[in-house]
């Protein structure tokens, strides 16, 4: 199965000052593929919202109160791969860069400027999608990756559950466990989604090892997997049907 490069980009955008985020809001419409998850003019609700919304990009401003966009970025870069600072501020866009912002955009945002981001955006998605294929194939049930320098095939159905670890995925089997550099949403996009589930921001599970369900946990053979209140209608549901 190939990567899917059209799937919507979600991003979230920060700032102090309303009138820029409804700039935002406003010229991403014009990209439908953008899917805009939410703006914030709170910092600290903004960094607590992306560790559930876990966003493809963060659109952020430098100087907000609280705490500035470039010491933010550091404290979310483990969660949001790709940032674009929108600033008023050209002196910090060095800094920026070498914090690996993809974008620096100085105010007042507009349509041509904004769609330049966007390629960019797309272009290092595509980039990373296209690397991380190299690294994980999917072929029918089959799973490959590699684990440090030695290539794992594993068949879906022996994998009991993934779990996110910055920037590597733990892969579990009933035997033994495997480390590979991909993210656990890319794992989740990829497999089949009537064989496995995300139930927490870090965690996702096969279904057919699920043996009891509880509101905020699942037991996986022996091991107990929290459930994050974000999936627990999704758990709720599945409880259900079975």
């Amino acid at each position: 199965m190939d990567p899917d490069f059209s799937s919507p980009i979600r991003f979230i955008a920060i700032d102090d000052d309303l009138l820029d985020l409804l700039a935002i809001s406003e010229l991403t419409r014009d990209f439908p593929f953008l899917q805009n998850c939410g703006t914030y003019t709170n910092v600290l609700e903004a960094y607590e919202a992306s560790k559930y919304i876990i966003p493809d990009v963060v659109f952020l401003d430098i100087e907000m109160p609280q705490i500035n966009g470039l010491d933010l970025f550091r404290k979310l870069r483990s969660i949001v791969p790709i940032a674009v600072f929108i600033t008023s501020h050209p002196e910090f866009a060095l800094e920026g860069f070498e914090l690996s912002a993809l974008d620096y955009i100085l105010k007042p945002l507009t349509e041509e400027r904004l769609a330049v981001a966007v390629r960019r955006i797309r272009e290092f998605r595509e980039m990373m999608n296209k690397a991380r294929a190299y690294e994980v194939l999917f072929e029918q049930d089959i799973l490959t990756f590699k684990d440090g320098y030695t290539h794992i095939k594993l068949a879906q159905r022996d994998i009991v559950y993934l779990e996110a670890m910055q920037d590597y995925t733990r892969i579990v089997t009933v035997e033994k466990s495997y480390m590979t550099l991909s993210s656990l949403s890319y794992f989740m996009d990829m497999l089949p989604s009537d064989r496995f589930i995300r139930v927490h921001r870090s965690y996702g599970v096969a279904i057919r090892h699920i043996k009891e369900f509880k509101q905020s946990e699942v037991l996986c053979n022996n091991t107990v997997i929290p459930v994050g209140k974000t999936y627990r209608p999704v758990i709720s549901k599945l409880k259900t049907d079975q």
